[in-house]
């Protein structure tokens, strides 16, 4: 008769049971306390454990309930009213970034010139022994 190996594997599986508790509880803890939406997934993606074994945990599954619907209650914090910029303030950084935009395009528009233009003069060119075609391409270092 074989000998019974049965309590090591027990021991074993309960230990890991344990370890799988506490990275969920710790998962759970850190959320709260970072202000982030605490979550099924949220937990789950922390702890490095599926969703189903959440829910299968009662008092877990409880916590994360109560946890999510107390920061669901909890309101965004408005913006004070001198840290918002008026419209005013947002219509002069749009007419900014829209002139910047402005002159990069024709920055570009320039620089496709030059390089067309030095292309251009580059095929002109005749061959000189022992150097590359102009028509090859230029090795890019």
């Amino acid at each position: 008769m074989r000998p019974d190996n049965t309590a090591p594997i027990i021991a074993a599986a309960r230990h890991r049971r344990e370890l799988t508790r506490a990275k969920a509880i710790r998962a759970l803890r850190e959320l709260s306390h970072a202000g982030t939406p605490v979550t099924f997934e949220a937990v789950a993606r922390q702890a490095g454990v599926s969703r189903s074994w959440l829910y299968a945990q009662p008092d877990i599954r409880t916590e994360i309930r109560r946890l999510r619907n107390a920061t669901a209650k909890t309101p965004a914090p408005a913006v004070p009213a001198r840290q918002r910029a008026s419209e005013a303030s947002l219509r002069s950084r749009l007419e900014t970034a829209l002139a910047r935009n402005r002159e990069l395009a024709t920055e570009n528009q320039r620089l496709r010139r030059q390089l067309a233009h030095a292309l251009g003069d580059r095929r002109a060119q005749p061959p000189t022994p022992g150097k590359a075609s102009p028509h090859e391409p230029i090795p890019l270092r």
